[in-house]
């Protein structure tokens, strides 16, 4: 592997800059992964990266290289798991990941929720979970149980691919996220066997990951995200596509207008405030907003077929 090279052809900034080959991408993200590049080299590829963003190819490789690392779990017979990624947490409304999650296992579909979290600002996704009774594993078999179970189960992702937490972790040292926060909501804990839930921040990044979702196959929802957190704006319903084995579709399309605040679904960011919110929609005190219900739907649907 020649990182001077491979960091020349991606560190030519946003106009100059070439992608790397698949191939190439697969190693090099694979030795980061690894913890096999230097301090120095693994900031320059990361910024670099950061301003020339990914390509196709260079996602492609990285994917395959989290493959190949990345830790499995069993899925009981029966439907897929579905995946939902949590890198963000609740910031000014309430975080409904966690109900979105029980209304999928209500049907008999196992949820495996992965993900990590270093957000000050932020209100933690994991003290929400806990408050609901739902804990990371301590173990990939642990969590294999919890599926079997209870149908839901959580998992850091230092104990699924600790290479990519390590290099998540680099946010705080460079103030900016970088291609590892992309791959992480791709990550794919049971593969063959899963329903992933991609959720982008910013729109342009619906396109990018739209053709990867194709090029990659297996089954998938991608939306765009509420704060950066894997359910469906309950105040606007979002475009939901899906993919089957290459072959997209869109399941619902974006409700137009604007986003305000609904009556009776109070902005409650706080865990307590958050977690006795998504108790009284689980138990029929306050209604669940339509889009989630959609999204709910769609996904236990994809999870049988």
């Amino acid at each position: 592997m020649n990182l001077p090279a491979m960091i020349k052809e991606i560190g030519r900034g946003a106009k100059g800059a070439r992608s790397l080959t698949a191939e190439d991408a697969e190693v090099l993200f694979g030795a980061v992964l690894d913890g096999a590049v230097p301090d120095l080299e693994l900031g320059a590829i990361v910024i670099a990266l950061r301003v020339k963003s990914e390509s196709l190819d260079e996602l492609i490789g990285f994917k395959r290289a989290m493959d190949t690392r990345c830790a499995q779990v069993a899925v009981p017979d029966g439907p897929r798991c579905v995946v939902l990624p949590t890198y963000n947490g609740a910031r000014r409304q309430a975080n409904l990941m966690p109900l979105l999650a029980q209304l999928i296992a209500r049907e008999g579909v196992p949820v495996l929720i992965q993900g990590r979290h270093d957000f000050d600002s932020r209100t933690s996704p994991f003290a929400l979970l806990a408050a609901l009774g739902v804990t990371p594993a301590a173990s990939i078999q642990e969590a294999t149980g919890q599926l079997v179970t209870s149908r839901i189960a959580c998992l850091q992702l230092e104990t699924l691919l600790p290479g990519l937490a390590q290099l998540l972790s680099l946010r705080l040292r460079f103030g900016v996220r970088g291609s590892g926060h992309t791959m992480a909501k791709l990550l794919d804990p049971c593969r063959g066997h899963s329903v992933r839930v991609v959720a982008v921040t910013h729109p342009e990044y619906l396109e990018r990951m739209h053709d990867f979702l194709v090029a990659d196959g297996g089954v998938a929802m991608l939306l765009r995200g509420t704060e950066g957190e894997a359910f469906a704006n309950p105040r606007r319903r979002p475009r939901m596509e899906v993919f089957v084995n290459g072959t997209a579709s869109e399941a619902w399309p974006a409700e137009e207008g604007g986003a305000p605040p609904l009556a009776g679904l109070p902005d409650a960011p706080g865990v307590e405030d958050n977690a006795a919110l998504i108790r009284d929609m689980l138990e029929g005190r306050v209604a669940i907003p339509q889009p989630v219900l959609d999204q709910a739907r769609t996904l236990v649907e994809l999870a049988r077929a």
